[in-house]
């Protein structure tokens, strides 16, 4: 397999924007989810 068809801008570009987009919901996900989940455990 050529790897080399994979140097282009336009795929950085699109790894990081799916990075991005991930890094995000898993972070809203622990602040809608886990830490309500955890504030009401501890009550």
């Amino acid at each position: 397999m050529d790897l080399e068809q994979f140097d282009h801008p336009s795929w950085f570009t699109a790894a990081g924007t799916l990075v991005s987009y991930t890094v995000i919901l898993v972070a809203m996900f622990i602040l809608l989810f886990v830490v309500p989940y955890l504030v009401f455990l501890a009550i």
